[in-house]
């Protein structure tokens, strides 16, 4: 038996449904209507959803390892400092996550299906060791600021539900449930810090990330002695 669509067609269909319909409403059966086959013949590419959603993440980070290559604005090339390489790689995760719909869930507990991580990591982590890091901190740094990226994405795709890109976002775009100034009638007198928390956590998401991501980067250069 020879199937009529091929690995590809799938995972590219996937991505672009996803943004339809987000992760809860993709299904390898809305996936294969999409294709004008019957469900079956995705499951001569694919056994499960896990193992379509491990594709779908390797194909996002394909496609967004041109910073981490030194190939785009902010990426790892020659020249660049550690923590612009560390800065840059995560802008970029970040970034490219923002583009899909439940992005960071969807990246996020999966496994890499080719070796296309190996190159851009193998690269950071020598610029890491390079500037005098041991593997072991160069491989922690990186984990750190990784999960700390991953983190942010999921919950500001709880904020702001629909993909694209940061800069566009208008006022109703955001979720009613992340209102503050809702969230501050509700507790802003009994809990006058924890309201001031919530613009900190939920406000302006881009200032939020990079004040984080300067908070980790000062740490592990702090942690490597510099």
């Amino acid at each position: 038996m020879v199937s009529r669509i091929d690995r590809k067609q799938v995972v590219d269909t996937a991505l672009r449904l996803l943004n339809e319909v987000g992760l809860d409403g993709l299904t390898l059966r809305r996936i294969a209507k999409e294709l004008n086959v019957q469900a079956p013949a995705l499951y001569w590419h694919f056994k499960n959803k896990q193992e379509l959603l491990d594709e779908m993440a390797t194909e996002m980070f394909r496609r967004m390892v041109a910073p981490m290559l030194g190939e785009g604005s902010e990426g790892a090339g020659p020249g660049r400092g550690w923590q612009d390489a560390l800065r840059g790689a995560c802008r970029g995760m970040r970034r490219q996550l923002l583009g899909y719909r439940d992005g960071g869930k969807v990246f996020s507990g999966t496994r890499m299906t080719d070796e296309s991580y190996a190159r851009p990591l193998d690269n950071l982590l020598t610029l890491l060791t390079t500037a005098g890091f041991s593997p072991t901190l160069a491989a922690r740094a990186w984990w750190t600021t990784y999960s700390y990226t991953i983190g942010v994405v999921i919950e500001e795709q709880s904020v702001y539900p629909e993909p694209g890109e940061p800069e566009a976002r208008r006022p109703e775009d955001r979720d009613p449930a992340y209102d503050l100034e809702s969230r501050a009638r509700e507790i802003g007198e009994r809990y006058p810090l924890a309201a001031g928390a919530g613009v900190e956590m939920f406000g302006d998401m881009e200032r939020n990330f990079e004040a984080g991501l300067q908070l980790i980067i000062a740490g592990v250069e702090a942690t490597a002695g510099r």
